[in-house]
C-alpha cells in the first residue's frame, strides 16, 4: 500500500522505462519491495511510473538485468523545491533579507506604556525613561536591564512607592504605584495638646484652645500644654486644641570610629566583553583578552533576542569587569573626632522631625580605646513638643 502523504516530503520522480522486458522490470520491483505507482503504459515497450528518489540506486541492477533504460520525466517534492530555491539567488537573498529585517525589528523598542500614574507624574517618568535611553527604535539588547531601570526610576521620584518594569516582546510596560498623601483635615473631636517629652518651653503659638504653659517653663512628658476647654466655667466649651509649642529638648548620642579601617573600592579601570550566547555555548564577539586584574567585580547584563513574539534561545551578554583594590585607611585622632561628630549629628537628624533645629552640641566624653575614638555628645534641640490627646468624657 502506497503512503501518499510521504511523497511531498521524501521527494519522488516520474520516470520513463523503455525496453522489451518492462513487465519483468515491474515484477522485480515488486519482488524487491521497491515502491512504484501511477503506472501508465505508453506503448508495448515503454511505461511511465512514479518512484521515490531514494530507490533510484536500487533499481539500477534490475534495469541492467532486464535490459531496460531509464529517463527522468518529472521531479517532484520538497527536496527538489528546496534545491530550486537555493539555486535561485534572487529569491534566496530576498527571503534572507526579509527574515533579517523581521529579526532586527523584533529586537527594537516600539512601545512604552506607563500605567497607574497621574498625568503629571507620567510626564516626569517618560522624561526620565527617555534620559535613561529607553526610546522607540532603540535596540533592546543595548539598554539597561529591567531591574536597573526599575531602581533608577524608583530612586528619582519620591512620589512613587513602587514601579514595576516588564519587557514583553518589543514593548516596555511600567506599572506605577504612587504615594497616597493623606489629606490634612482638622481634628473633629475635642482634644488637648500635651508634651511628648521633657523640655524647656521657648515659644508658644496657639491657634485654638487655652494655653497652659509659658515661655521658659519646664515641662515633663505628658504635661498639659494647650487645653481643649475654652471660656469660663459656666460657659466653657470643648474644642480641638491646635498650635505649635516649641521647646528645648536634650539628646545624648554615643558613637565610635576605628582609627584603622580596610575597605574595597573600584579603581576606575574596567574591561568590557560582549558575547553571543546560543543555548549553552558562548561565542565571544568583543573583548577576547584575558582579564588582567587580580581583583575585580563583574556586572552582567543579559538580553534575550526575539523573532516576532517568540523568544529565541539566543541572547546578547555584556560583561563589565571592574577592577577593585583593598585600601587601608588610617585616621588621626582629630580626623576621627570630626568624622564621629558628623556621624552623631546625622544619626540625631534621623531621630528628630525635619522642622527641628539643633541649637548647641557639647562633647561630654572623648577617649581613644582599643584603636577606636569614642565620643559622647550632648545636643540641645529646638522642636515642636506638642502631641494630641483626646478629651474623654468625665475629664
Amino acid at each position: 500500500m502506497n503512503n501518499f502523504w510521504k511523497e511531498p516530503f521524501y521527494g519522488y520522480v516520474r520516470v520513463k522505462i523503455s525496453g522489451k522486458y518492462v513487465e519483468l522490470f515491474m515484477n522485480r520491483c515488486i519482488q524487491y519491495h521497491i515502491q512504484i505507482w501511477e503506472i501508465i503504459r505508453v506503448d508495448n515497450d515503454t511505461i511511465i511510473l512514479s518512484m521515490y528518489v531514494k530507490d533510484i540506486k536500487r533499481i539500477r541492477p534490475h534495469l541492467k538485468k532486464t535490459n531496460c533504460k531509464l529517463r527522468f520525466h518529472e521531479k517532484k517534492g520538497f527536496p527538489f523545491l528546496l534545491k530550486r530555491i537555493l539555486h535561485s539567488r534572487g529569491f534566496l537573498s530576498g527571503a534572507l533579507g526579509f527574515l533579517l529585517v523581521i529579526f532586527v525589528l523584533s529586537n527594537m523598542v516600539w512601545s512604552i506604556d506607563v500605567n497607574g500614574a497621574s498625568p503629571e507624574v507620567e510626564h516626569k517618568i517618560r522624561k526620565a525613561i527617555d534620559d535613561i535611553g529607553v526610546k522607540r527604535g532603540k535596540f533592546i539588547f543595548r539598554l539597561p536591564s529591567t531591574q536597573q531601570i526599575q531602581q533608577e526610576i524608583t530612586e528619582r521620584f519620591k512620589e512613587i512607592t513602587w514601579v514595576g518594569v516588564k519587557l514583553q516582546g518589543t514593548s516596555y510596560h511600567f506599572e506605577v504605584v504612587q504615594k497616597q498623601l493623606p489629606e490634612k483635615t482638622p481634628p473633629l473631636s475635642p482634644r488637648h495638646l500635651v508634651a511628648k517629652k521633657k523640655a524647656m518651653i521657648t515659644r508658644v503659638f496657639v491657634e485654638q484652645g487655652q494655653p497652659v504653659v509659658k515661655e521658659n517653663q519646664f515641662v515633663q512628658k505628658g504635661d498639659l500644654l494647650v487645653s481643649g476647654f475654652i471660656g469660663k466655667e459656666e460657659n466653657s466649651k470643648l474644642v480641638a486644641a491646635k498650635g505649635e509649642i516649641l521647646g528645648e529638648t536634650w539628646h545624648v548620642t554615643e558613637v565610635e570610629i576605628p582609627l584603622k579601617t580596610k575597605f574595597v573600592t573600584n579603581t576606575g579601570d574596567r574591561m568590557d566583553k560582549l558575547s553571543l550566547s546560543l543555548f549553552k555555548l558562548d561565542i565571544p564577539i568583543w573583548g577576547f583578552g584575558k582579564i588582567k586584574y587580580k581583583d575585580y567585580e563583574i556586572l552582567l547584563n543579559k538580553n534575550k533576542l526575539h523573532f516576532l513574539k517568540w523568544e529565541l534561545p539566543i541572547s546578547i551578554e555584556r560583561a563589565h569587569y571592574l577592577e577593585t583594590e583593598e585600601i587601608s585607611r588610617e585616621l588621626t585622632t582629630e580626623e576621627a573626632v570630626k568624622l564621629a561628630k558628623d556621624m552623631a549629628k546625622h544619626n540625631l537628624e534621623k531621630q528628630i522631625d525635619e522642622s527641628a533645629k539643633i541649637k548647641n552640641q557639647k562633647v561630654l566624653r572623648q577617649e581613644v580605646e582599643n584603636g577606636k575614638v569614642k565620643l559622647t555628645i550632648h545636643y540641645d534641640v529646638i522642636e515642636d513638643i506638642g502631641v494630641e490627646k483626646p478629651i474623654i468624657q468625665g475629664d
